[in-house]
């Protein structure tokens, strides 16, 4: 055999090692577990999901549950990170209370202590969620003082927090 002809085996050796063969194993994962963790990597990059939540997306797109398990572990993610996205993209949305923020992103798969972290660390301004919650109340309803009150403190928003939207929407005890 010429030199040639064994440096092209070895670099084949070597492709097919760090490429795979199949699903065999490569740097201590099969293909499919590279390609879920991959996967799990470009739906992190574009969507703030829970642990749990990037799972079922996974296996949506066909992986085995271990295969997603798999990679939504190895995929490098900051589950309170993504807790705080996923706060952020909802307040952009939704005039949610930081009770009801909580509640959704637990909903969504979050641990109680990341959605507790995604709450207190998304900046925001829990009066200005009441007031816009007020606004938004008052462009359906013709609620009285009172009842805004009430039906902001059901939602979730502190009383202080409610009486504070009340005010600021023009509404009078």
């Amino acid at each position: 055999m010429k030199n040639y002809q064994k440096t092209i085996l070895l670099l084949l050796l070597i492709m097919v090692t760090l490429v795979g063969w199949g699903n065999t194993t490569v740097f201590g994962q099969t293909s499919s577990q590279s390609n879920a963790v991959q996967t799990a990597e470009l739906y992190l990059s574009v969507l703030p999901l829970s642990r749990s939540g990037l799972i079922y997306l996974l296996m949506a797109e066909g992986f085995s549950t271990t295969d997603a398990t798999y990679g939504a572990d190895n995929c490098g993610a900051d589950w309170n990170k993504q807790a705080v996205r996923a706060a952020e993209t909802y307040l952009s949305i939704f005039n949610f209370s930081y009770n009801r923020l909580i509640s959704q992103l637990k909903f969504d798969g979050f641990t109680t202590d990341e959605a507790t972290y995604g709450a207190d660390n998304c900046g925001a301004d829990w009066n200005k969620q009441a007031v816009r919650a007020a606004e938004n109340y008052l462009s359906i309803f013709n609620f009285s003082y009172n009842r805004l009150i009430f039906q902001l403190v059901f939602d979730g928003f502190t009383i202080e927090q409610a009486v504070y939207a009340a005010k600021q929407s023009g509404l009078t005890p």
